[in-house]
């Protein structure tokens, strides 16, 4: 089997998220916890998060050459996020921006594999295409456009032209596509248009990133085959799917490749596995030698190691020097 020193030399520019989180440790799914009351966890972390930030902390911890840039804002958080991605080799192109505040999420994990995020992040709800220096594509390499449905500004026209502008430059591109915050909540209306501002994009994506349930409800859909076949249609040719204990999975023009999971023992960190898993899989995007069954299979032990913590590619924040 191929192994890590395949991702040295890539490269991976990434437009995304970042912000705080505060992780708990796997919780029971209990009723009390809609209760007055408290309820005791192994563990608070608090790590970076975002899956743009997130995705360009595990490409430079593959061995990769990565470029992200986001938005933060001028206060203590935004320094010490931004002092973080770069003390862990990220080349940074975020902008500060002093109107807005740096945000915070608290990720509720469950004993049944769940999670719920709480989330509040205006400086990614207002990350606009000018904030964004398009220096960051002049290395080449794979671009991610990830955690597309934050921002209002880059949904209208945004993610268009940072998509356009990446390809104009000779990268290749991936979607993250995850979970609209809206689905589920907003009025039917507003989340039609949101599906079809982004549907708009996809014949600018080399490669699209979800799990099961993300593509299906993109596509109003309740089997893979008719999600394939939609987003074919609409212009996706290539899919990683997210498959959890199934493994992970690759559609290509009706083709479709699954690789089981590697057995995992514990749980140690449960979110970030699915960026992790499409990191690989990105920064392997131009290796034609090597087949997509064998940049599976790599790409689910190293999210078997992740898993069970032998692998830390997230840091944990600190207050450290002085921010302020």
């Amino acid at each position: 089997m191929i192994d890590e020193t395949v991702f040295r030399g890539t490269r991976l520019c990434i437009v995304g998220n970042i912000c705080r989180d505060s992780k708990t440790a796997p919780i029971s799914p209990d009723v009390r916890l809609f209760q007055d009351g408290e309820t005791p966890t192994e563990s608070i972390v608090e790590t970076i998060g975002g899956g743009g930030a997130n995705s360009a902390l595990f490409a430079t911890g593959l061995g990769a050459e990565t470029r992200f840039a986001g938005k933060v804002g001028t206060d203590w958080q935004g320094k010490m996020l931004e002092h973080t991605m770069r003390s862990r080799g990220v080349e940074s192109f975020i902008c500060r921006d002093p109107e807005v505040q740096t945000g915070n999420s608290l990720v509720i994990n469950y004993t049944n594999g769940c999670r719920h995020f709480i989330s509040h992040q205006p400086n990614n709800y207002n990350l606009n295409f000018s904030d964004i220096d398009l220096e960051l594509f002049a290395k080449g390499g794979h671009f991610l456009r990830a955690d597309v449905w934050f921002s209002e500004q880059m949904l209208a026209g945004g993610n268009a032209q940072l998509l356009k502008a990446a390809h104009n430059r000779g990268l290749a591109t991936s979607l993250d596509l995850n979970w609209d915050p809206y689905w589920g909540f907003a009025p039917e209306t507003r989340i039609k248009a949101r599906k079809e501002a982004v549907r708009q994009i996809l014949p600018l994506v080399d490669m699209l990133h979800g799990n099961v349930r993300e593509l299906n409800c993109f596509t109003d859909s309740t089997d893979l085959t008719t999600t394939f076949q939609r987003l074919e249609a609409w212009g996706a040719e290539t899919v990683v799917v997210h498959m959890g204990a199934q493994g992970a999975g690759y559609y290509c023009r009706g083709d479709f490749i699954v690789e089981p999971s590697v057995s995992v023992r514990k749980h140690v960190n449960t979110t970030g596995s699915g960026d992790l898993l499409s990191v690989c899989l990105m920064l392997l995007h131009d290796r034609k030698d090597i087949q997509y069954g064998e940049k599976l299979r790599l790409a689910n032990h190293i999210v078997a190691d992740f898993i069970e913590g032998r692998r830390q590619f997230l840091p944990t924040l600190s207050m450290g020097p002085d921010y302020s």
